[in-house]
């Protein structure tokens, strides 16, 4: 009686070995490192490694470790070296790669081997910077507006309906020529979008187009969601570790970048909407929907055609490269863009296509005494090069200075912006500030751990102290299981823990009182044990299923600090369900089973 089979204790201690291994990376601390990243995404070479490691070495610094993970290079410093190191690698490699200051765990070469990693600590324990974003909804919706304006002008065109479309204040107006061709005016715009609302003008000469309610707020998710996308992409091509984009509200971006120490360098990235229009010159400057873009230095205006080939959306990569000892930027469009590019060019040779450098940015102005802000949207030519040959996909485009080349090659192959973004909240949480946090939660943990194990020793005496040891076990997996997912560990979730301590040890108490009652009842030794682990199973079961809805339902509908404290309060809850009902059982039938007991120390 009372006797897992081999298997079952084999399984728990290899369950338990593997938790401690897992739990392991997390005793060695971290200190003070760098990241280089290829900007085109190659992953970097033991070459190259060891090409920074020796840049480091001239500089007068000697690196701790030097490794690659996940195919950026990881150098790790004193805090007195990170500095020096730092300037060193930027002055050799900006051009090439996404250099960044971060933190580094510092683990055993077989650790690292192994491919184990402690948990992931959030920006209020490790420190880094907080970003909060604006999207700017109404640009958003003004571009899809805009798009519809240049469709109806070259469907109408196409049927050789005479016409004017004008786009003003979230309104398309089409003015036609006559009233008999409003009603073939209509029909070709309900093509293009069934679902657009169309009204006839007062003159009835025209029509009125306005996208419902439902397109716009498509629109306005559809816009936050890709700009999510890009600015996640936008942090992984600058190599910084561990970094959180989530939404906030309708219309804000949060964007946590733990272990960053410099966040200005951090800003222009985040914030910038530049992107890209490809044009064809109107050279006999009359065309309608034509106007004139000024050039960008020494470029000359010139007045380009309404008519979009490519734009930045439908760019998939970009790489900054030289053209015949010039900066340029490679470009690699989309099968969309590319076609359009393709049917252009076969039409166009010999004829002027123009790069127009698109960047939105917001200033704060007074208005009668109160602060507004103003979007001031700037549009340039950069370039206009002659089509001398038909091409697609690929091409490359230079007038842009070095550093404005590498930085706009970033920009594009991260995605375009759907919609411009403002800062409107920027916070640094020093390092100094984490570890105080860290200290604090760890101390909580510590006391309620300690109180919960000496009610347990004194009350159930010998049981109690093996309630002790699962309990111990059980904060072991939760790092373990932390450590496992790299999910973010939080203050809140640190609250998590302390209160998983208190909520663990409830299903040993009830197993207990259960055994308790089984003896009282005039049950022999073992059968109590068996009757107390069955019976109570129920009530543990439904206890915790009950808890671990609402802690999912927490993290499914909560943010940020919200999800920080359901992660760890879930994952604890999964953990004791074992160390409480398995882990204990089998420490107790190790103990206790297959012997002939007069009385039990519970």
């Amino acid at each position: 009686m009372n006797k897992f089979p081999a298997w079952l204790n084999i399984l728990v201690l290899v369950i338990a070995v593997t938790g401690i291994l897992l739990a392991l990376p997390n005793i060695y601390g971290s200190s003070p490192a760098v990241q280089l990243a290829e900007k085109n995404g190659i992953p970097v070479s033991e070459e190259k490694l060891a090409e920074f490691v020796r840049v480091v070495e001239d500089s007068g610094v000697v690196a701790e470790a030097s490794y690659i993970k996940d195919g950026r290079a990881v150098l790790r410093f004193s805090a007195n070296d990170q500095g020096t190191a730092l300037d060193a690698l930027r002055e050799n490699f900006t051009k090439e790669y996404g250099i960044a200051p971060t933190l580094a765990p510092k683990l055993p070469t077989w650790l690292r081997k192994l491919g184990l990693s402690p948990m992931s600590l959030g920006l209020d324990l490790r420190g880094g910077v907080y970003v909060l974003l604006e999207v700017d909804m109404d640009t958003a919706v003004e571009a899809r507006m805009s798009s519809y304006q240049q469709d109806f002008e070259d469907r109408l065109r196409e049927a050789r309906i005479r016409q004017r479309v004008d786009l003003d204040n979230g309104v398309i107006t089409v003015r036609l020529t006559s009233e008999e061709n409003t009603i073939a005016a209509r029909e070709i715009i309900r093509k293009s979008d069934p679902d657009i609302i169309i009204t006839d003008g007062a003159d009835g000469r025209s029509l009125q187009v306005r996208m419902t309610d439902a397109q716009i707020k498509a629109r306005q998710l559809l816009a936050i969601e890709q700009n999510i996308t890009t600015l996640r992409n936008r942090v992984d091509e600058l190599g910084v570790a561990e970094p959180l984009v989530q939404r906030q509200g309708a219309n804000r971006i949060v964007v946590q970048l733990p272990g960053v120490q410099d966040p200005t360098a951090l800003d222009k990235i985040l914030t910038a909407t530049a992107t890209l229009e490809f044009r064809m010159l109107d050279q006999s400057g009359d065309e309608p929907g034509s106007r004139r873009y000024p050039g960008r230095g020494d470029e000359p205006a010139a007045i380009l055609k309404r008519k979009v080939i490519a734009s930045g959306d439908q760019i998939i990569d970009a790489g900054f490269v030289f053209v015949e000892g010039q900066p340029a930027v490679s470009i690699k469009l989309d099968a969309a863009g590319g076609e359009s590019m393709l049917l252009t060019t076969q039409n166009n040779l010999q004829k002027l296509m123009c790069t127009v450098f698109i960047e939105t940015s917001r200033e704060t102005v007074m208005r009668n005494g109160v602060e507004q802000q103003r979007t001031i949207k700037v549009e340039e030519i950069i370039n206009c090069a002659t089509i001398r040959g038909v091409f697609k996909n690929n091409f490359q485009i230079t007038g842009l200075t070095q550093v404005e080349a590498r930085d706009l090659a970033l920009l594009l192959r991260a995605g375009a912006l759907a919609a411009p973004v403002y800062k409107i909240d920027e916070r640094t949480i020093g390092p100094s500030l984490g570890q105080d946090n860290i200290d604090k939660g760890a101390m909580a943990i510590s006391v309620g751990f300690l109180g919960v194990i000496l009610f347990m020793a004194v009350y159930y005496r010998w049981f109690g102290m093996i309630a002790n040891v699962a309990l111990f076990s059980n904060l072991v997996f939760i790092v373990a299981l932390l450590s496992l997912l790299q999910a973010s560990l939080t203050l809140p979730g640190i609250a998590g823990i302390v209160l998983t301590v208190g909520m663990a040890v409830d299903a040993n108490v009830l197993i207990f009182e259960r055994i308790r009652e089984e003896i009282a009842a005039g049950k022999p030794p073992q059968a109590a044990i068996n009757l107390g682990y069955e019976k109570a199973l129920s009530s543990i079961a439904d206890a915790n299923i009950t808890t671990l809805i609402a802690a999912v339902v927490l993290f499914a509908f909560g943010t940020g600090a919200v999800k920080g404290f359901a992660i760890t309060l879930s994952l604890g809850i999964m953990t004791s369900m074992f160390t409480a009902i398995i882990g204990t059982r089998a420490i107790v039938n190790l103990v206790f089973g297959g012997r002939r007991l007069k009385s039990l120390p519970v």
